[in-house]
Parts: C-alpha cells; sequence; structure tokens
C-alpha cells in the first residue's frame, strides 16, 4: 500500500500536525526536525495528492491575467478565453482577475503590475512588453514568491518563471518558407507588417523569417518593417502608403494584427490576390481573407489552449510540483483556404 502521512509521523516520531507543517512548509517546526521528516518522507517513497489535499482544504487559486486593450482581435479573443476560464472557477478552484492596459505602453503594464497586492497571490499571467519598467515589476512579484508567467509574448530577461506561448522564431520560419514556396522563385520585394518591435514575439517573428529568406530566398529582398500599432487605420495607411512608393512588390509577411487595414490597402489598390500574403491568427477577417484568395495562409495559435495552459502553469508553480512539458506546449497551427475549420 501506498504510504500515508501516518506512517511518515511513527516513523519519524513525530505528530500528525508537525507532518502537515512540513508538507506545507509552514513556520514553527525546528530544523532538525524538518530534516528527520523529509528523510523519512524520501525513505518512504512518499508522494503527495496535492489535488486531494487541496480540495479537501477548499483552497482557491487567485490568478491575475494582464491583457493589452484596442482593436486587436486576437488579444479579444484571448480576453474571451479568460472569461471562459472564470467561468469555470468553481470547478477548478480558482479565483481569475482580468486586467487590460494600453497596448506596446510599458508605463502601463509595469504600474499594472506595481498595483497588484501580492498577499496571497498564486500567480500573474501578462502579456509582455519589453522594458526595464516592466522588468523591475516583474522582479518585485518574484520577490514576494508570486510566480510569473509570460503570455503570448516572452520576457526571458525577467524573472518569470515560464512562457506559454508558440515558438515565434519557428513561426517567423514557416512563414518565410509558405511565402518563398508560394512565390516559386518570382523574383521582386517582400513587406513586412508588424505591430510593434518592443514586443518580442513581433522581434523573434520577424528573426526567424530573415533567417530563412536570406538562406533559401535570395530572389526576394524583405523591406524595413511596417510598424501598424497592430490598428487597422494606421496599418492601412501605412501599407498603402509602402504600396504607392514600391512598385514591385510581392508578397507581404503580417507578423502581428492590423489585418484589417491591410485587406482595405490591397483591396483598393486591386492587388487582392495579385500579392502573395502570410499573415498571424485565424481571426474573423482573417478567415474572410483567405476565403477569398487575399490571403494565402494564415499562422495560428489557439488563445483557449494558452489561457488553461498558463492557469494550469501558475496553479503547478504555486504547489511547487512538476509540469508536464507535452501538455503545456502550444501548437503552431497553419491554415489555408481548403482547411479552414
Amino acid at each position: 500500500m501506498r504510504p500515508t502521512v501516518h506512517d511518515i509521523a511513527e516513523k519519524a516520531g513525530v505528530s500528525l500536525a508537525t507532518v502537515d507543517r512540513v508538507l506545507n512548509r509552514r513556520k514553527g517546526v525546528r530544523a532538525e526536525t524538518v530534516l528527520r521528516v523529509e528523510q523519512v518522507i524520501a525513505s518512504l517513497g512518499y508522494q503527495r495528492d496535492l489535488a486531494a489535499a487541496n480540495l479537501a482544504k477548499s483552497r482557491v487559486y487567485p490568478l491575475v491575467f494582464v491583457v493589452p486593450e484596442g482593436e486587436n482581435s486576437f488579444m479579444r479573443g484571448l480576453e474571451m478565453a479568460v472569461h471562459e476560464a472564470r467561468r469555470r472557477s468553481s470547478v477548478e478552484r480558482t479565483d481569475i482577475k482580468l486586467l487590460t492596459v494600453p497596448p506596446f505602453d510599458e508605463g502601463a503594464l509595469a504600474g499594472a503590475l506595481d498595483g497588484l497586492s501580492v498577499e496571497g497571490l498564486a500567480g500573474v499571467a501578462l502579456v509582455a512588453t519589453e522594458s526595464p519598467a516592466v522588468r523591475r515589476s516583474v522582479a518585485r512579484l518574484a520577490d514576494a514568491c508570486v510566480p510569473v508567467v509570460t503570455l503570448v509574448s516572452d520576457l526571458p530577461s525577467a524573472r518569470r518563471r515560464h512562457y506559454v506561448g508558440i515558438d515565434n522564431v519557428a513561426a517567423g520560419r514557416t512563414a518565410a518558407s509558405l511565402l518563398g514556396r508560394f512565390l516559386s522563385h518570382r523574383p521582386g520585394k517582400v513587406a513586412v507588417l508588424a505591430g510593434s518591435m518592443l514586443v518580442r514575439d513581433h522581434v523573434e517573428r520577424r528573426l526567424g523569417f530573415d533567417q530563412v529568406m536570406r538562406a533559401e530566398f535570395t530572389n526576394l529582398e524583405v523591406l524595413p518593417v511596417i510598424e501598424g500599432r497592430d490598428e487597422a487605420e494606421t496599418a492601412e495607411r501605412l501599407v498603402g502608403e509602402m504600396l504607392d512608393r514600391e512598385r514591385d512588390v510581392v508578397g507581404i509577411y503580417s507578423l502581428g494584427a492590423g489585418n484589417r487595414g491591410l485587406i482595405s490597402a490591397l483591396m483598393a489598390r486591386g492587388l487582392n490576390g495579385k500579392i502573395e500574403v502570410v499573415a498571424h491568427e485565424l481571426t474573423d477577417h482573417a478567415r474572410q481573407a483567405l476565403a477569398d484568395g487575399v490571403f494565402a495562409a494564415v499562422i495560428n495559435q489557439d488563445a483557449g489552449h494558452e489561457v488553461r495552459s498558463a492557469i494550469r502553469v501558475m496553479k503547478a508553480l504555486a504547489d511547487g510540483v512538476d509540469l508536464v512539458d507535452g501538455q503545456e506546449r502550444i501548437r503552431i497551427d497553419i491554415f489555408l483556404r481548403d482547411n479552414l475549420p
């Protein structure tokens, strides 16, 4: 039979209350007693059923998600996934709070993190913007033993505990491979539309894209990145100006949001279907653009999977247990007009 806390208490010569304190890392137990109990736990091969223990104690995990506000359809889908998770709170024993901040605003993000009360907080998940202020805010949470998880866009130079999202370098490489093959060695220029190069996911996608383009598709010239701030109106204006200026554009890689503006700029110039476009995130507008032949391919990540994974990761970190890596890997999905779900 599996060893129990009664077996530990008997072999260590301590009370059940002392075993409970050691298992839950609470104060009030002498160091030598803690060591003796831990040695008995190891010798017996005791493995604690944390799920059962937490259920018995009616433990609730207070969690916070910080997501950019605005017109980015993918982020609104991420927000909807957080609301869905809140509806499951009673089953998953979570208490989820959602905060929204202006996109690409490192000061607002840092302020939101600094405004959090760390008392009892089990974890924070945020869509990261790269800046010293945000790294300091993450460090403050880490100092208070609050696990921080980055979501969609990573912040590896900070003291975050885990990243939940796709491999963005691989996503950029995938986009380049698709676009290069679609163009079939046709010479010309390729434009790149990003939201902001302040966020790591956009930087990494551009990095991966350039790696493959330079190595495998030397017939194509990659133009300087256009930063559309993930805003349809800004993207339409900047892409339109680029198309009016560069007459031999044969492909576009849209690695962020703002796809409505991109579509409008192409349609206004009668270029829909004449320029090969690879974009990110299967939003309603991207889906329609695929169906209409405006986009050639869309690279997607599952927002619902990412939110569910972030919750599992934060709970595991709060409990000090190992993660199931395969369960938390976020896939890169590729959609064409022919395989739309």
